[in-house]
């Protein structure tokens, strides 16, 4: 079975632990037909790493190299030295650096992105910006406007830092809290949860920095709740504004259950900016993890299409 390389990249901006220089790591599937002037960069929700992605990429590298990075924080990527820039503009940065590095090594390379929730909101801070726009966008559940509730639920587990005495314990665990990506096999769940867990004398812990929950925290946990929500419209109407600024053709994945992306968020996101193609997935909530045949030939499908239909202009 094909597996990908471990990579890493210098990046600029918020040291690593200790003030040193920061490396982002990331999986490099290449390409099974020497294709190397097509890339498909694949980006992980909030508490994810870069093997979410084996499946997809297994499937999207018959035609082209695969990037899955590892954010800021997450898998075998560095740790911040301040916990507070772990937020978007710190991670769309870091991508930045890797959208450049792919494009000096080969500047007529084709870039693709798939970003499942928060990879999703990087995604759209690059493609507003028509120097590192992608050819094509996947957002998989994900816009500009983030229910409330689902940042609370999100905000009930993030950073809790639990061990575990055994890897079945913390599989278990992981599927407790991610009821939302829909039924799974038991060798799915395995598959999907091994790559966040690290043994350490002989308890099994997350992969992430706990860290990456303070700026999640921090907003959800003001006291004046008011105010918190004040802050949340005003990001809202800048990632719409964002949005609106993308000309790449965009496929919009949403789970039919979704508690982050609402129903009413991604129609209007149909209707305005690159007026995205919506696909719903009946029976998953918050994220499809791209592993079914029917999501990952969603996105196969939408990528690998020559024309752009009327519906994604």
């Amino acid at each position: 079975m094909q597996e990908p390389i471990l990579n890493h990249l210098a990046v600029p901006g918020p040291t690593a632990r200790g003030g040193q220089p920061r490396q982002m790591a990331f999986w490099d599937w290449s390409s099974r037909d020497g294709e190397s002037g097509r890339v498909v960069v694949c980006v992980h929700g909030l508490s994810r790493q870069g093997r979410d992605f084996d499946v997809l990429a297994r499937a999207l590298s018959e035609r082209a190299r695969v990037i899955a990075v590892d954010v800021a924080g997450r898998g075998h990527s560095d740790w911040l030295d301040d916990p507070m820039g772990y937020q978007v503009p710190t991670y769309a940065a870091d991508l930045a650096a890797l959208l450049m590095h792919l494009r000096a090594e080969n500047a007529a390379v084709v870039i693709d992105w798939v970003g499942t929730s928060m990879g999703g909101l990087i995604g759209m801070a690059l493609a507003a910006r028509a120097e590192l726009a992608p050819r094509r966008l996947v957002l998989n559940d994900v816009g500009p406007a983030i229910q409330w509730e689902a940042l609370l639920r999100i905000g009930t587990y993030l950073g809790a830092n639990p061990s575990f005495d055994s890897e079945a314990a913390a599989i278990h665990y992981l599927a407790s809290i991610s009821a939302g990506f829909g039924p799974h096999t038991p060798e799915q769940w395995r598959a999907l949860s091994l790559p966040l867990l690290r043994e350490r004398d002989g308890r099994w812990w997350l992969h992430y920095d706990p860290a990456i929950a303070l700026p999640v925290k921090a907003l959800v946990g003001m006291s004046d709740q008011a105010q918190a929500r004040q802050v949340a419209r005003d990001g809202e109407a800048l990632l719409w504004t964002l949005y609106d600024a993308i000309t790449s053709p965009t496929l919009l994945l949403r789970g039919g259950q979704s508690d982050l992306l609402s129903a009413a968020t991604a129609r209007e996101m149909t209707q305005r900016g690159p007026k995205a193609r919506c696909v719903v997935f009946d029976g998953v909530g918050h994220a499809p993890t791209l592993v079914s045949d029917d999501q990952v030939a969603a996105v196969r499908d939408f990528l690998w299409s020559d024309g752009v239909a009327a519906s994604e202009k």
